[in-house]
């Protein structure tokens, strides 16, 4: 059997009753392109140093099993109770396990079930229309998505809290692959918050090929957070695609330290004059992990910005890639671009493929982009020694500080703290 055979096979075995006809046709759309493609291979340029082969053959099952989690497993990652949490187990919608009571007025959050009988022009507009759908996996997740959120913040709605989108894979998703499609519309004035967290409770194999469409319209500002804790067997791949208007910011940040293989996409047009984007990341790994982290800003619009800084740490025999590509249109005269990587080395097994890239076709644009490698401060870890500190220590004290500027991007303190909680775990358990 061929590796794309068993999805299309479970694309004609899935019942699609009572979905839009134009849904029909941009899910046999996606399933045809990524039949024609296959999963992405190292011929590939984007995916050259990243390999999908060990699970490309594998027959995952569509959609794991309902599981046995409850709301006190979930609570150690919803990082505050007060908050909205929509909760997807094993990729379908849970709302025994969600809390939905306190969603911020002129905010709606809906599953695509809901959202189809409720939200139909906000679906038809826009679900599957941000996302490439040429590339593979977003066609694969367009072909077959099992379940979502759609999460609309109405014209100049300031919501006081975060939305938390929270997918959860427990045991039921062993030998299971969830494919959840998330859109976000912030309309004009509008201003949101939205985390994502991806977390794994056992040590099954599974997949995730997720996709989340974000639309930013007119003078609206969106912070978006992703939050990678997968089991230690699963395999993630996750992509957001944004589609900016004039005057808008859109503020992503990765946080990935989860999953055997996990890759991150992150890609967006500023398609109006003034508007600006942010991503930042930091992705932490040992053992034998492989993190991965492609971005893509294009500048399709005069007087844009954009600011890029990733960190990593990476120790063990782990290895990460980092590819991140600026494009400027020849209309995006006055385009400031920043761009920079910077991985710190733990081990002399652990390894990084950096590729920051500019494509620059106007004249008058200030695009800077740059990267580094390296390991600790010999003559720092000497000085902190010198004066009383353990060795481990100074080590634990120069890796996390060596992450903190990243953090401070973070403008949410709950979120922020969290994540430092995390950081100095992941190096000092």
């Amino acid at each position: 059997m061929s590796t794309t055979a068993h999805w299309t096979e479970a694309f004609a075995a899935r019942g699609a009753a009572g979905e839009p006809a134009w849904l029909a046709e941009r899910r046999a759309a996606g399933m045809a392109t990524f039949a024609a493609a296959g999963f992405p291979t190292s011929a590939d340029e984007d995916w050259h140093y990243t390999s999908l082969a060990p699970v490309a053959g594998v027959p995952f099952r569509l959609g794991g099993g309902a599981g046995s989690t409850n709301v006190a497993d979930i609570a150690p990652y919803t990082l505050r109770a007060e908050w909205p949490a929509f909760v997807l187990l094993n990729g379908a919608f849970s709302p025994a396990l969600s809390s939905l009571d306190a969603i911020p007025e002129g905010v709606r959050v809906l599953d695509l079930a809901r959202a189809r009988a409720e939200l139909p022009a906000v679906l038809e507009r826009w679900l599957g229309k941000v996302a490439n759908a040429d590339h593979a996996m977003t066609a694969l997740n367009t072909g077959l998505m099992t379940d979502g959120v759609v999460i609309v913040v109405g014209r100049d709605v300031v919501a006081d809290r975060p939305i938390h989108v929270m997918h959860v894979a427990d045991a039921g998703a062993e030998m299971a692959a969830a494919l959840p499609r998330v859109l976000i519309v912030a309309e004009r004035h509008a201003k949101a918050t939205v985390i994502e967290s991806f977390v794994g409770l056992s040590d099954a194999e599974y997949l995730v090929n997720a996709v989340t469409e974000v639309v930013v319209e007119d003078g609206a500002t969106l912070h978006h957070l992703k939050v990678q804790r997968e089991g230690v067997k699963a395999t993630h791949v996750g992509t957001t695609e944004v589609r900016q208007a004039r005057d808008s910011h859109y503020l992503n940040f990765s946080f990935a330290m989860g999953a055997k293989l996990s890759r991150t996409n992150v890609y967006t047009i500023l398609d109006g004059e003034g508007c600006g984007t942010t991503l930042n990341g930091l992705y932490l790994a040992d053992g034998t992990q492989h993190v991965d982290h492609q971005t893509r800003v294009e500048h399709a619009q005069p007087n844009c910005f954009s600011r890029e800084l990733y960190k990593g740490i990476l120790d063990g025999d782990a290895r990460a890639v980092f590819n991140g590509k600026v494009y400027v249109h020849p209309i995006a005269q006055k385009t400031d671009g920043k761009q920079s990587n910077h991985t710190l080395l733990l081990s002399p097994e652990a390894r990084i493929d950096t590729k920051p890239q500019l494509e620059i076709f106007a004249d008058d644009v200030k695009c800077t982009h740059g990267a580094t490698v390296g390991r600790l401060d010999e003559v720092g870890l000497f000085y902190m020694k010198s004066r009383g500190v353990s060795a481990e220590q100074a080590r634990k004290l120069m890796t996390y500080a060596f992450a903190a500027d990243v953090l401070e991007t973070i403008e949410d303190e709950t979120i922020k703290a969290a994540l430092e909680e995390l950081t100095l775990e992941r190096f000092t358990r």
